[in-house]
């Protein structure tokens, strides 16, 4: 008898439904939408298209409905830019309109609906927590500061690396210790902490509960309750489950770092000649109430998703590319044998003095970007784009990855060839100053993280390759490197197990 009663409810809540949205129709005004495969009432494309739009696939809809189309994912609009002229008037031209972030429920519980810089709307918060977040994270000057501290790690790993007696000859995950280095990066510039090795307890705590975040944020098993909101009561449970993976990772936030950090500054207050960490210019803006309690937590939310994740995603993906392109490898290593002398080591003053090495690591981007399809944009209000009206509050998708791998625009762009960034393509720069490449964005809502990124990158491939011949395991010719997408992000599938043979100098 329940299940007839719930059958009956559903029934009635699904005719209600396609009445409203009839008469919706029936009502508003004709809009010019973008071209895109026809919605059925309720459902859109959703059933169509699936929950998996990523960048292979929306280039297949880009062939068939051109550089500007639309997706109704339930009651969600989805546009979806593949070309440079249209890349160039969301972010640039029109980077206001277009210059807000789309959440869903999912990410709304881990930012507290916008209170952190990524995820928050265009305007004054944003504004403000941008500034906040500058001084002590994305400047020139925070490099000068850290370098020795990232070079120091890079040395770490290739010490360990040399003792693990597994690395030469059968094997290691090597991305499980280049994911200390990276947390240790990350964490020495925030709080100035270092985890000792991959068994520290409290490092081993903040890196399931990121990780399962992670799951969590980029599933796709929760989207019939986003595209859909009539179906979200099916989701109490997995909302339950983020909001307390948010909860107890906050708390480790908390307690043991930024209350810490509080107790190290009331014990011995920082000079001003002295180095501080982020958190100390963060907490100063907190005691002058610009921000509270929670935004403090957001921006540490913030740069462990942001910062630490992509940067390691693309490590993986570089070293995986050199393991499948001896050749590349070798001329990198002759590189830096050539410039810095055998057995010197690869510092961030060097890296200008590497051009080849600058090409690899643009070239890892330009054909794995961590995130493919950039951090989506949104209009809060109805807008124009080449004509065609876009509805308030769209998400808007820029197909980064495509606008860096589309035949028409680049050569052979199937082909890992870093020598394209010495040659037709030497004045490209990550930082877009290019359409066709922009992996971290351009203008407003760019990610300031690049100035982190590229010289972390350049310091720890130089030093493996350096330090190592890095091969694929016994009985194989390559490795895998088939793709594993979620919702943002683009990882490696199978965690690459590479053979680390040390060189002699």
């Amino acid at each position: 008898m329940d299940l007839l009663l719930v059958e009956k409810s559903l029934i009635a809540v699904f005719v209600a439904v396609v009445l409203a949205t009839v008469v919706s129709k029936l009502r508003g005004k004709k809009l010019k939408l973008p071209p895109g495969p026809i919605p059925i009432p309720i459902f859109g494309n959703w059933l169509q298209v699936g929950d998996d739009l990523n960048h292979r696939k929306l280039v297949d809809y880009a062939k068939k409905f051109g550089d500007l189309f639309l997706f109704k994912m339930g009651q969600r609009n989805i546009v979806v830019v593949s070309s440079p002229d249209l890349t160039k008037e969301v972010l640039h031209t029109q980077g206001v309109e277009f210059g807000s972030r789309h959440r869903n429920m999912v990410y709304d519980i881990f930012t507290g609906k916008g209170q952190d810089m990524v995820f928050t709307v265009y305007g004054e918060h944003w504004r403000k927590m941008r500034r906040i977040m500058t001084v002590p994270f994305f400047t020139n000057k925070v490099v000068q500061q850290n370098h020795e501290g990232w070079e120091f790690e890079a040395a770490s790993v290739v010490e360990d690396v040399k003792k693990n007696p597994d690395a030469a000859t059968k094997g290691i995950v090597v991305r499980k210790r280049l994911q200390l280095m990276v947390y240790n990066n990350m964490f020495g510039i925030m709080f100035g902490k270092r985890f000792e090795s991959e068994d520290d307890p409290l490092f081993l705590r903040l890196k399931f509960l990121n990780g399962e975040r992670g799951r969590l944020t980029q599933s796709f098993e929760y989207n019939y309750g986003d595209f859909i909101p009539i179906l979200r009561p099916f989701l109490r449970g997995y909302l339950k489950i983020c909001q307390d993976v948010k909860d107890r990772r906050f708390a480790l936030f908390k307690k043991y770092f930024v209350d810490d950090r509080k107790q190290v500054a009331t014990a011995k207050p920082t000079g001003g000649g002295g180095l501080k960490c982020a958190i100390d210019h963060i907490l100063e803006a907190q005691n002058k109430g610009e921000i509270n309690d929670d935004n403090v937590l957001y921006i540490v939310e913030n740069i462990n998703v942001a910062a630490i994740e992509t940067t390691l995603t693309s490590m993986e993906w570089g070293i995986a590319e050199l393991v499948n392109h001896p050749e590349i490898q070798s001329k990198l290593r002759n590189e830096i044998d050539t410039v810095l002398g055998p057995g010197v080591h690869v510092t961030e003053p060097a890296l200008h003095k590497l051009p080849y090495l600058q090409a690899v690591i643009k070239e890892t981007i330009r054909r794995r970007m961590a995130v493919p399809l950039l951090v989506p944009h949104m209009n809060l209000k109805d807008a124009k784009l080449a004509g065609y009206d876009i509805p308030a509050e769209s998400r808007i998708l820029i197909n980064a990855w495509w606008l860096a791998n589309n035949p028409d625009s680049w050569n052979s762009p199937e082909e890992f060839r870093p020598e394209r960034f010495l040659e037709e393509e030497a004045h490209v720069e990550a930082n877009g100053n290019d359409f066709r490449y922009v992996p971290f964005g351009v203008g407003r809502r760019s990610c300031p993280g690049i100035i982190l990124a590229l010289p972390i990158l350049g310091i720890t491939i130089g030093r493996l390759v350096q330090n190592f011949e890095l091969l694929p395991p016994p009985g194989q010719s390559k490795i895998d490197t088939s793709e594993k997408s979620g919702q943002f992000s683009l990882q490696i599938l199978n965690q690459s197990t590479i053979v680390m043979k040390p060189r002699a100098f």
